[in-house]
């Protein structure tokens, strides 16, 4: 073959390749978040150290507004079939707006909680990432070793490490993309990039080093698990439906003669990795651990956008890909729904730190959510993105609560020392209490709204059984979330107890936004529940 053969081939094959057409103004939002985290990356390697904290603070607002913005403006003209771009790899149809707007708003709140530095002094992030924990002693996160106390005030570490911004920004990318993946392969690259970012977080801490190195290495181990259970579960998908395409996946249930033991098989192998990341028992076990020994913003960053994240996939899979074969997989579903909330409402009363107490609260409302996600209808969808919704807000301001309470080794994070908190800081003490109830489902709050909505979707999808289990859940959950109360408000504090820092600008605002939005979902919930409803997945 000639020279000219060759080029006439090369053209020939050009004009065979189709380029895919990109929809940018549907994906602006998650361009702008992964923009803004390749930026953050050049802001780490050109700025001097004392620059880059305004800088990367800088960054961030402006980039969550424009990507806000970007969202707010498609919103408003986009079709209610939605659209699928990239080749079919992303969908954004009405729930992944909702979502992507869920998101964007608790990650505001999230950064503002990275960002503090008058808190913790200097910040709650240890100034060198390769700063080692001091050998012997504090492990077990009592305060005794030496490392509690390496960079616990402004002269030994004026500085945080920040590059915690751009992980906070690739992992916030990873979780939009991963509630818009229309296919299993792109949805597990997703799970890769929203996790690998949050391994590294979660030993960031400037206290309590060891305990937070612990906790890094637990989630990566267990993530690392749950992610080879969600890539096999793929692989068997794929060989039964010859596709990873989830309506390509839907058609092959209803429309093949093949044995059903490659796609079931795949199925749960899948969900085991979907649940891990949910924090849905019995695929809990990292929870608590981790909850407790990650930075405290790192923890309301996990509690409030990995759920939302995590869940937005669930719905995806089982309304697209699994819904008409949904009489074969619920049974399944039901256990472990009954073991999340049984696990989360009954270890939690057992619980003696703060921190694990919510850990395993959130196990219980995973259970609650899954209720909604089993439930494939309209109201079933739009009830469990409400409640992912209230739920993020509601979680964030608690966790920006639990970082005001410290004693000189740092957070104060045992139940005891909460005793008598009303005594020394009423406000501190009254909004703890009210983010409780919500986190309860008391009346007036947007928990009560929540639960009252994917109650009733399960209800109406014939889980009659399932929703007074979870209803007996919720009493016995209560009872953990009115200890608390009952400690702060009728005991007596103890003489050297903790004392409650006044919070910066940035905490103050994370957990303002927090408590509003609980009272006002809640009170006025109809906007939400509205925009929740609005349509459903792309097909």
């Amino acid at each position: 073959m000639n020279l000219a053969q060759v080029n006439l081939a090369q053209v020939n094959l050009a004009q065979d390749i189709q380029v895919p057409p990109i929809d940018y103004v549907a994906i602006m939002p998650l361009l702008i978040v992964l923009g803004v985290a390749c930026v953050g990356v050049l802001v780490e390697a050109f700025l001097p150290r004392h620059q880059r904290w305004p800088a990367q603070v800088a960054l961030s607002v402006v980039g969550l507004g424009a990507a806000g913005l970007s969202l707010g403006l498609y919103a408003g003209s986009a079709s209610p079939e939605g659209v699928t771009t990239l080749a079919g790899a992303l969908a954004v149809d009405r729930p992944t707006l909702f979502l992507w707007g869920t998101l964007l708003a608790l990650g505001l709140g999230s950064v503002l909680l990275i960002a503090d530095r008058s808190v913790e002094p200097g910040g709650a992030f240890i100034p060198s990432a390769v700063a080692r924990a001091a050998a012997g002693g504090g492990g077990d996160g009592t305060g005794a070793g030496p490392e509690e106390r390496d960079y616990g005030s402004p002269d030994q570490a004026p500085t945080m490490q920040t590059e915690v911004f751009p992980f906070t920004f690739f992992a916030l990318g990873g979780m939009m993309a991963f509630v818009s993946a229309n296919d299993l392969l792109t949805m597990f690259i997703a799970l890769e990039v929203l996790s690998l970012p949050l391994y590294l977080m979660c030993g960031l801490a400037r206290r309590r080093r060891l305990l937070s190195q612990e906790a890094a290495v637990k989630y990566f181990l267990l993530g690392a698990f749950a992610s080879a259970f969600f890539l096999y579960g793929l692989a068997l998908i794929y060989g039964y439906a010859g596709s990873v395409r989830f309506t390509e996946i839907a058609e092959a249930s209803v429309g093949s003669a093949r044995s059903d033991a490659l796609l079931f098989g795949g199925l749960a192998l899948l969900v085991v990795g979907l649940m891990f990341k949910a924090s849905v028992g019995p695929f809990h076990t990292w929870t608590p651990d981790v909850y407790q020994g990650a930075p405290t913003p790192v923890t309301a960053f996990m509690a409030a956008c990995t759920k939302v994240a995590a869940f937005g996939a669930i719905l995806r899979v089982f309304f697209v890909a699994f819904g008409d074969t949904r009489w074969e997989w619920r049974g399944v579903l039901w256990a472990v729904a009954i073991a999340s909330m049984v696990i989360g409402a009954v270890i939690g009363l057992t619980q003696t730190d703060v921190k694990r107490m919510i850990a395993y609260s959130s196990v219980a409302h995973a259970g609650f959510l899954l209720l909604g996600a089993m439930a494939i209808t309209p109201e079933g969808l739009s009830g469990t993105m409400f409640y992912l919704l209230a739920y993020g807000f509601n979680t964030l301001a608690v966790f920006g609560v639990i970082s005001l309470v410290r004693d000189a080794d740092g957070e104060a994070s045992h139940l005891s020392q909460w005793a008598g908190l009303a005594k020394r800081s009423p406000l501190v003490a009254y909004t703890m209490a009210f983010l409780l109830l919500g986190l309860a489902g008391i009346p007036l709050t947007s928990g009560f709204t929540a639960k009252f909505a994917v109650f009733a979707a399960a209800s109406a999808d014939g889980m009659v059984p399932l929703v007074v289990i979870a209803l007996i859940a919720s009493a016995v959950a209560a009872f953990f979330y009115a200890r608390v109360i009952v400690l702060m408000f009728f005991s007596e504090p103890a003489a050297d107890g903790p004392t409650v820092t006044v919070p910066g600008a940035f905490t103050t605002a994370a957990i303002t936004l927090g408590v509003l939005l609980t009272l006002l979902l809640g009170i006025v919930p109809t906007l939400a529940l509205e925009w929740a409803a609005g349509g459903g997945f792309v097909s």
